[in-house]
C-alpha cells in the first residue's frame, strides 16, 4: 500500500499490526493475535475519521493516488469483447487514450478513455494520462464511428490535462481539443462519462461533455491543477492548498454547481483500498445512467445536451 502524506499516522499503525504479524508466524508460542486485532480495530477508526471529511487538497491527493484503478483496469472488467482501435489516420495513435468497440451488459457501445499506465514503463508509454492531439482525433473517430452505428458512447476521464509539449502545440493541441469538444456536441447517440480520478482542464472536458457526467467520491474535475493556479494567481506552487478550497473542484461541490449529474461511492479510504467495489459501483451507474437516455431520439439527445451545457453556471459560485 502506497500512503499519502496525511495517511502516515495511519501507516505507522497498521505496519505495528503487521510487524506483530510476523513476529506470530515466526514464533508460533507468542500470542499476540489480541494485540494485532485492537491495532487493526485502531486503524479503521483512524482511517473513517481521516476520510470523513476530506479537504479539496487531500481530495486531490487521493485522485492521483497511484493504486486506483485505472481505464484499462474499467474496460478489463466491466466490458466483453473488447476491440481496441488505433490511430487517427492522420498522424499517429496515442497510447494516453485508449478505446475501441465493446460490449457492456452485452449491449454494443463504444468505450474511450484517458489510461495512466500502472508502472514507470507504463506510464512513460502512457505519457502519465496526457493527450496529445492525435489522442483526441483517435477519440473523434471513434465518436463518429459509434454515431454511424447508433452505438451509446462511454467515457472514462482521468488526465492531469492535454500535454502541453512543442510537439503538440505544432500540431494543433488546442483546435483538436475544441474539435473533440464539439463532436461530443454533435453525435446523436447515448454520451455518458464517468471522472474516475483527475479530470484535468480541456483535456477533460473534450471527453466530459457528455449527456451525464458523474465522478467518483474522491476525484477531481476543474479548469487547472491547483498546483498550476497558484503560480499563476500567488506565483506560488506551494499555495495549491488555498487554490485546491477556490476552484470548487470537489465531486460535491461541482453537484452543487449543476456541472456534473451523480456522485459514485468509493470504499472507506478510497478507491485504492477497495478496488473491486469501486469498479462495481462504476458499472452500477453507468448502467443506471445508459437506462435514462434508452429509448431518447437523436434530436432530444443533442437537445438535452447542449441545453445542459448552455445552462452551465446559472446557479453561480454562491450555490
Amino acid at each position: 500500500m502506497n500512503y499519502l502524506e496525511f495517511e502516515k499516522p495511519l501507516a505507522e499503525i497498521e505496519g505495528k499490526a503487521e510487524e506483530l504479524r510476523a513476529m506470530g508466524r515466526s514464533n508460533p508460542e507468542m500470542d499476540i493475535a489480541k494485540e494485532a486485532e485492537a491495532l487493526d480495530k485502531k486503524a479503521e477508526a483512524m482511517l473513517r475519521d481521516l476520510y470523513k471529511d476530506l479537504t479539496p487538497w487531500r481530495k486531490c491527493q487521493v485522485a492521483r493516488h497511484p493504486d486506483r484503478p485505472h481505464c484499462k483496469d474499467y474496460i478489463d472488467s466491466l466490458f466483453t469483447e473488447y476491440t481496441p482501435l488505433a490511430g487517427d489516420r492522420n498522424f499517429a495513435d496515442d497510447h494516453a487514450v485508449m478505446g475501441g468497440l465493446a460490449r457492456f451488459n452485452d449491449v454494443p457501445v463504444m468505450v474511450i478513455g484517458h489510461e495512466k499506465g500502472n508502472d514507470t514503463k507504463s506510464r512513460i508509454e502512457r505519457n502519465f494520462g496526457m493527450a496529445r492531439p492525435e489522442g483526441y482525433r483517435k477519440a473523434i473517430r471513434l465518436m463518429d464511428m459509434a454515431d454511424r452505428f447508433r452505438l451509446p458512447v462511454i467515457t472514462l476521464v482521468d488526465t492531469p490535462g492535454a500535454y502541453p509539449g512543442k510537439g503538440a502545440e505544432e500540431r494543433g493541441q488546442a483546435e483538436a481539443i475544441a474539435r473533440s469538444t464539439q463532436k461530443c456536441l454533435e453525435i446523436g447517440v447515448p454520451l455518458i462519462s464517468v471522472v474516475i480520478g483527475e479530470g484535468g482542464s480541456g483535456g477533460a472536458v473534450a471527453f466530459a461533455t457528455a449527456n451525464r457526467v458523474a465522478m467518483l467520491e474522491h476525484s477531481v474535475y476543474s479548469v487547472i491543477s491547483p498546483e498550476g493556479c497558484a503560480s499563476i494567481l500567488w506565483k506560488d506552487a506551494e499555495k495549491m492548498r488555498e487554490a485546491a478550497e477556490a476552484l470548487r473542484l470537489t465531486a460535491q461541490d461541482l453537484q452543487k454547481l449543476g456541472v456534473i449529474d451523480r456522485i459514485i461511492k468509493e470504499p472507506v479510504g478510497g478507491a485504492q483500498r477497495g478496488r473491486r467495489e469501486t469498479i462495481d459501483a462504476v458499472g452500477k451507474g453507468i448502467e443506471a445512467m445508459l437506462k435514462e437516455l434508452s429509448g431518447k431520439k437523436p434530436e432530444a439527445l443533442i437537445k438535452d445536451r447542449r441545453s445542459k451545457f448552455i445552462e452551465m453556471g446559472s446557479k453561480g459560485l454562491a450555490a
